[in-house]
Parts: C-alpha cells; sequence; structure tokens
C-alpha cells in the first residue's frame, strides 16, 4: 500500500472548488488540506462575503498552504457596448484586482447568455481581447469557457474559434466536462486544441445521461452535479482526460462539483470523495503511480 506521501504527490496536480463545500472559508481550506490537496479553486463570494472583509480572506488563503488554481467567475463580459460594456469592464477590474492579492494566475470568463451581447464573433474576440490586455498588469491569463447553455458559444469547439480571433498570448480556454457532456461535444475536438492555451480543466460528471433543455442543463449544473467516477459518464470522462494528457496538456484539474447534497453533508467526508476521484484519475487514467486496490473502477456505459 502505497505512503500517505505518495498519495499526496499523485494528487498533486488536483484541486477542489470552494463551491462544492459548505462553511466558512477556512473550514473549507482545512478540510482540503487534510484531504491531501494542495490548491483550491476560488470563487469571488469567498472573498467578498468575509466577515473580516475580502483583504483578509485573500490573506486567509495565501497563509494556508494551499495554492489557488483559479479565480471564478466573469459572467456576460463579451459583446456587450455602450453602458454595459463599461459596467462590465468595472466589474473585470475589481475581480482582477482579487484574482492577483489572491496569488492566482488565471480567471475563469465563462461565455455571455446576455440577449443584450453581439453574436459576431469578431466583436466577442475584440472584448476578450480587451480583457486580457486588463489582465496583463497582474500577471493573470484569461480562461474562456463555454457555457452549455450560452447564446452564442456553447461550446468549448466555438470558444477556441473566438480565442484564436482575439489571438492574446494570455487569452486560452478553459474546458469544463459538464458542459462538453451536457452539450455532446465530440471529444476527437480535443485534439485541435493547443496544449499551451489551455489554462483551466475542471471536472465533474452528472448522474443522467443528458440533459436535453438548456433549463435542465442549468439546473443539474447547479445542483447535482458529481465527482469524476460516481456518474454515468465515466468513460467519456476517462476519454477527456487521456486525450488532453495525450495532447501535452500539464495543468491542473480542479473538481467543480455544485451538489445540493454534498453541501449538507460534513466537510471531511466530502473532501474525502473528492480525493478518492483525484487518486483514482491520477493512478488508473493518467497512470501516475501503480492504481490502488478498491478504489474506482472504470464501468462500462450503460
Amino acid at each position: 500500500m502505497a505512503d500517505e506521501r505518495s498519495l499526496r504527490h499523485a494528487i498533486l496536480g488536483f484541486g477542489m472548488d470552494t463551491i462544492t463545500l459548505a462553511g466558512p472559508l477556512e473550514a473549507k481550506l482545512e478540510a482540503m488540506r487534510d484531504a491531501g490537496f494542495s490548491q483550491v479553486m476560488l470563487k469571488a463570494n469567498d472573498l467578498v462575503g468575509h466577515p473580516q472583509g475580502w483583504q483578509a480572506a485573500a490573506k486567509l488563503v495565501r497563509e494556508s498552504g494551499l495554492r489557488g488554481t483559479g479565480f471564478q467567475v466573469l459572467r456576460d463580459f463579451e459583446g456587450l457596448s455602450g453602458h454595459l460594456h463599461q459596467y462590465k469592464v468595472d466589474i473585470a477590474k475589481a475581480m482582477l484586482e482579487m484574482c492577483a492579492a489572491l496569488g492566482c494566475d488565471v480567471l475563469l470568463a465563462c461565455s455571455s447568455v446576455s440577449t443584450h451581447a453581439s453574436q459576431d464573433f469578431d466583436d466577442l474576440a475584440r472584448d476578450l481581447r480587451k480583457l486580457a490586455m486588463l489582465a496583463v498588469p497582474h500577471g493573470i491569463r484569461i480562461a474562456y469557457e463555454g457555457l452549455s447553455w450560452g447564446r452564442t458559444i456553447n461550446e468549448f469547439t466555438t470558444a477556441w474559434d473566438v480565442v484564436c480571433r482575439a489571438d492574446c498570448p494570455n487569452l486560452g480556454v478553459g474546458i469544463d466536462s459538464f458542459h462538453i457532456l451536457a452539450a455532446k461535444t465530440e471529444l476527437a475536438h480535443i485534439d485541435e486544441l493547443d496544449p499551451a492555451k489551455i489554462f483551466l480543466v475542471q471536472l465533474s460528471d452528472f448522474m443522467w445521461q443528458e440533459a436535453r433543455t438548456f433549463e435542465e442543463r442549468i439546473a443539474t449544473a447547479r445542483t447535482f452535479r458529481v465527482f469524476p467516477g460516481e456518474g454515468v459518464h465515466t468513460a467519456q470522462i476517462v476519454e477527456l482526460v487521456s486525450r488532453l494528457d495525450a495532447l501535452g496538456y500539464a495543468g491542473d484539474y480542479s473538481f467543480e462539483v455544485f451538489n445540493d447534497d454534498y453541501v449538507q453533508m460534513p466537510l471531511p467526508m466530502v473532501a474525502q470523495r473528492a480525493r478518492r476521484s483525484a487518486l483514482w484519475l491520477a493512478q488508473a487514467v493518467l497512470r501516475r503511480s501503480d492504481p490502488l486496490p478498491n478504489q474506482l473502477r472504470l464501468r462500462t456505459r450503460p
């Protein structure tokens, strides 16, 4: 049996999102650290909702011993004009300041759902280029993610198209397995990406084969995701991670698991579920060491 030190080493590239756990920020960080994780994906209200203010929360994260995987999420930024555009620029500047204070070098921006936004890809690229330029002084990269219910960009393939049009060194894509599964995007398209421009990979699964409508996708995404290996799309998760690895992706994997049941469970129990998932992916899929006995196994597709 591998010792604890080797197990922690195996999951170095994996982290949890704070959205998966209930309770105060301090307790979330402690549960993740105790489960063997070395990084954490943070969200804006982790900071602004802290009783001592956002700077105190940022200091707490920096002193926790956990590295910030990234900061989320800037919504509906691209494609707006006039006063709406300026409003979103102000929001972006505030989020970049908080991201920098955390020591995170990735800000996640997800594709717009706004009916007020342009659907022209060149307009979207222009605005993302502006966002990337705002991030340069902070040393921050922008990971652009296609929401599966996005109005214009709802797959990683079209998000990649816009990123290529914008052509900025610090603008890349964020890959989220939930949105790929929900949109039924062909995983072979992963091979068309530049691994150096994949800035973040977020992993989760869910418990039914498909979410047929945008409304069902949103409800599932926000209330009933599960960790990789717990849902019904295990084979696709394995293929996704394997393709990313073969492509040369060497960045972080974060578990973005929104689950209404998990936020009613003790934090250590949920963190241990995440640990089992990370060990399975690291050992049985990425082959970072020999798989542990009695851990998650690849299930056949129903």
